[in-house]
């Protein structure tokens, strides 16, 4: 598939091409060996073989004339960049050592408004059937996203969403695994780039990722190359880090990561504002309703609290009149006694 050059050893200071940019990740994945270290390092799990079957559309949004015209610019009257997903088919040992056969959906996203993108593509994953010994079958499905964004309250790099069974009638986990149902659920894979940070370089997942981290960049206002500072011993660390440096040096390749970051930079500066706008008044309307909540849920509990000491005091006025009226029926009795004397 793609070039493998083997390395003595990586210097310890690299420029390398960021690998989140589409055109940089293609490049990569095509590589067979690069695509089952990267596949195998991120599920924890042996790839034995993997067949490609790449998946490129054009993401293009329409600008009205007007906006474009204020902009000075016809290339915001349409613009479109390329958005790479790639589908494996991935031949895996399981823990039993069995090999088993799954399709494994590989994304990348910039912005969490990708998620109806995400879910329509895994949409039509679901109705795929691919040919295992001659027959076609519905593969379970194992997804990868690599975001260019931070999902809130979540500070950890690397995530599995994983699945399991359980019997709820007998409160405990089932072993056992059903085709049935692996066919209807997947595993998911969130590797967040902007949270990869140089503290961790100990596994081979750490190393893996070092190579994705979003800082040291070469210059202030551009993300296309940076610098990568780690020394591995790692064959295929090298391999990643060699094709990612050739990828920079070449004036060819580095001009079309230049033009998709481009893209997303005019995208960013047509509809990122009005989008973080939309997005902030929608958190000070959440904010407003749970300010409104919580004085609602304050005044209820004073009411509540006024009720209870008017139930109390209530409570002490019943209590005063029972004692009075026991005090009253003694005094009654006591004259009822005297007088009998008398």
């Amino acid at each position: 598939m793609g070039r493998e050059k083997q390395h003595s050893a990586t210097p310890k200071s690299w420029i390398i091409a960021n690998p989140i940019y589409d055109t940089v990740f293609k490049r990569l994945m095509e590589n067979e060996r690069i695509a089952k270290f990267f596949l195998s390092t991120v599920l924890g799990k042996q790839v034995i073989s993997v067949e490609v079957s790449p998946q490129e559309f054009t993401y293009k949004k329409t600008v009205e004339r007007t906006k474009a015209k204020k902009k000075g610019n016809q290339e915001y009257s349409n613009i479109g960049y390329s958005i790479y997903r790639m589908d494996f088919v991935a031949t895996i040992k399981t823990e039993a050592e069995k090999h088993e056969k799954i399709l494994i959906e590989v994304q990348k996203s910039w912005d969490e408004d990708d998620l109806m993108r995400f879910r329509n593509y895994l949409g039509e994953h679901y109705k795929k059937r691919e040919k295992v010994d001659e027959k076609e079958v519905a593969l379970p499905i194992t997804t990868i996203y690599i975001l260019g964004f931070k999902l809130a309250g979540i500070k950890s790099a690397c995530i599995k969403v994983e699945r399991s069974y359980k019997d709820l009638l007998e409160n405990k986990k089932i072993e056992v695994k059903s085709p049935f149902i692996e066919s209807l659920t997947h595993d998911s894979y969130i590797i967040q780039a902007a949270r990869i940070t140089d503290k961790r370089y100990r596994t081979k997942l750490d190393k893996l990722l070092s190579l994705f981290e979003q800082n040291h960049f070469i210059l202030s206002t551009s993300e296309v190359s940076k610098q990568y500072r780690f020394q591995s011993y790692d064959d295929d660390i090298q391999l990643i880090a060699s094709l990612l440096h050739e990828m920079i040096a070449d004036p060819k390749e580095r001009e079309e990561i230049e033009k998709e970051a481009e893209a997303l930079r005019i995208l960013d500066d047509l509809f990122g504002k009005k989008n973080r706008e939309q997005k902030q008044v929608i958190e000070q309307q959440s904010k407003a309703i749970e300010e409104r909540d919580k004085m609602i849920e304050e005044r209820e509990k004073t009411i509540e609290e006024r009720e209870k000491a008017l139930e109390e005091r209530d409570k002490t006025i019943e209590e005063r009149e029972k004692a009075f009226e026991e005090q009253s029926k003694q005094i009654a009795e006591l004259k009822r006694m005297l007088n009998n004397k008398e």
